[in-house]
């Protein structure tokens, strides 16, 4: 048995066979032309057809993994339509008079160094992407373009990596998991990954050279862990555990329709993070109590110009209707830092994170803003909706958010647009300054979210998308869980009720923290939701409160 470990990427057991996904090595040749606009046409040519195939492979995984996750695709077809891509590829098949494939492959590296040189972790990530899309073209070029999963049954994928095209293309039904020697938690194939729900693990150093193609293995999900050619007592072990997890994951299903209320009686909320339309299916199967955080920025994202009052007023109208007057929060327009819009030509900045965002952008343009809430306004009718603002740091911000939104609704009077009377406002806690002055804060809202990640990452000045920071992210820190007590009781004060819509919300450790601290409501993914359930319906707080408090504000 040969025992490989790496890093969890979607948790689950799976025992299989293994196929080792290799791909045919383009070895690109490089050989003099003696048309220039003939190999320019040709290399027009497969940058449409490999247009198209983005496209379907966005529809693909539209159907399997959503619209946030689809959106990939769509911006490796915006690479393809780059004018500096598409020019430097024209530039050298004209001045150098070489073929098409070996010009997509000079472009191809220079693109990618000039990535991989940036400061930010996200545009670093990005040079990923600029060589899928290039390896695309190149192999269309070749008439190469055949790779794929090719079995008749399910297996276990091991790979040096990933491109989110590749995962995306494979048949569903014929993986039981991934297995990689490189790729990183948050890369798209890893969202990918957890989004269909199947078991992956990165990392895992020697997994190629280990011989294993067409052997039996077994993925550990929750361990990051590969066993090749597993032994007797192995497969019982492994066996006990996956009948363990089905048999917990059939429970959970008996928890639908349960309030989230605790042995002596305190009630939390459980609701679910989205970011399209299409998220509120998985809502709903998971019995979420409401949409904690709407994305409403992929709304932008997914656009290439800004999407119109109407547009929006569709999407938000279609959430609130769908959740059939379940709460839902909509966050205004959260662009800027690693989230960047072309169409918004905002400056290159030093520190995007600490710069021209979010709500920062939509108090420079109170067009854009306006826009945004005019549509929400016209939702609200649908449904009960909340809106809440991102990355507030004064209260003075808020004060002018609510002299913007009594414009608009005198706007709507004026038009004699209806409108609910009963919209719910907050803002987002993830900066230290508003954990700061929450008391002021609540003054002027009825509700926090607290955003856990930025939070975190301003708190410890540690950049969460940076994969070496490691142990000095740490998001169990005492200083974190100290400011969501503190805005927990400032907020209290004064009527406001307090959530989590950051990854901590999920965290099961810290369930019982929460509680003991007050929280009100948690945001989640969809599928986080019955697991937090059962954590909540088990706990007496009373009973904890003290020794937790103290374990963990201490």
């Amino acid at each position: 048995m040969i025992t490989i470990t790496g890093k969890p990427v979607c948790s689950g057991v799976a025992f299989g066979p293994v196929f080792v996904f290799s791909r045919e090595e383009s070895t690109i040749k490089r050989h003099h032309i003696e048309s220039s606009d003939d190999e320019i046409a040709r290399f027009e040519s497969a940058r449409q057809q490999t247009i198209s195939e983005l496209a379907m492979l966005y529809d693909k995984a539209l159907a399997e993994v959503g619209e946030a996750n689809a959106m990939i695709f769509q911006i490796h077809q915006m690479m393809l339509d780059d004018l500096d891509y598409i020019e430097s590829i024209k530039n050298i098949i004209t001045d150098q008079l070489i073929n098409a494939e070996t010009a997509v492959a000079q472009t191809c590296d220079n693109f990618v160094q000039m990535f991989r040189a940036m400061d930010d972790p996200y545009m670093r990530e990005r040079s990923a992407d600029v060589k899928d899309v290039s390896e695309r073209l190149i192999k269309i070029l070749s008439g190469k373009d055949k790779d794929g999963l090719v079995t008749d049954e399910p297996v276990i994928i091991i790979s040096d990596d990933l491109a989110p095209s590749e995962t995306v293309q494979f048949d569903k039904s014929k993986i039981l998991a991934f297995v990689t020697e490189g790729g990183s938690t948050n890369s798209h194939t890893s969202i990918l990954a957890r989004m269909m729900n199947i078991p992956a693990m990165i990392g895992a150093k020697g997994v190629l050279s280990a011989d294993a193609n067409g052997k039996n293995a077994i993925v550990d999900g929750f361990t990051g862990t590969i066993y090749i050619d597993p032994d007797e007592a192995t497969i019982n072990e492994m066996t006990k555990k996956k009948e363990e997890i089905d048999k917990q994951n059939k429970l959970l299903q008996q928890l639908k329709g349960r309030e989230s209320v605790t042995k002596d009686g305190q009630k939390i909320e459980l609701c679910a993070n989205i970011g399209s339309v299409l998220d509120v299916g998985n809502v709903l199967k998971n019995d979420a109590e409401g949409i904690g955080l709407f994305r409403s920025e992929f709304l932008y994202l997914e656009s290439n110009d800004y999407p119109s009052e109407d547009v929006q007023f569709a999407a938000y109208k279609d959430v609130l209707s769908k959740m059939v007057n379940k709460r839902v929060i909509v966050r205004t327009l959260d662009i800027g830092a690693d989230k960047q819009v072309d169409y918004f030509n905002m400056p290159k900045e030093e520190n995007p994170a600490m710069g021209i965002r979010a709500i920062r952008i939509c108090l420079q343009r109170p067009d854009i803003f306006k826009t945004q809430l005019r549509a929400l306004y016209r939702a609200s009718v649908f449904g009960k909706l909340a809106i809440m603002f991102p990355m507030i740091a004064s209260a003075w911000e808020i004060v002018k958010i609510l002299e913007i939104i009594d414009e608009v609704k005198a706007e709507l009077d004026s038009e004699g647009i209806a409108y609910s009377k009963n919209v719910e406002l907050g803002c987002m806690i993830e900066t230290p300054a508003a954990a700061v002055i929450s008391d002021i804060l609540s003054k002027h809202l009825d509700f926090f979210s607290i955003g856990t990640n930025d939070l975190t990452q301003y708190t410890l000045a540690a950049d969460r998308q940076n994969p070496d920071i490691g142990k000095f992210c740490d998001t169990h820190h005492v200083a974190i869980l100290r400011l969501i007590n503190m805005i927990v009781q400032n907020a209290h004060k004064n009527g406001t009720w307090v959530g989590i819509c950051g990854e901590l919300g999920a965290d099961l450790e810290l369930t019982e923290a929460f509680l003991a601290i007050g929280v009100d409501e948690l945001s989640v993914t969809p599928s986080a939701i019955l697991p937090i359930r059962k954590k909540v319906i088990e706990t007496n707080v009373s009973e904890i409160k003290e020794s937790i408090l103290d374990k963990y504000l201490n």
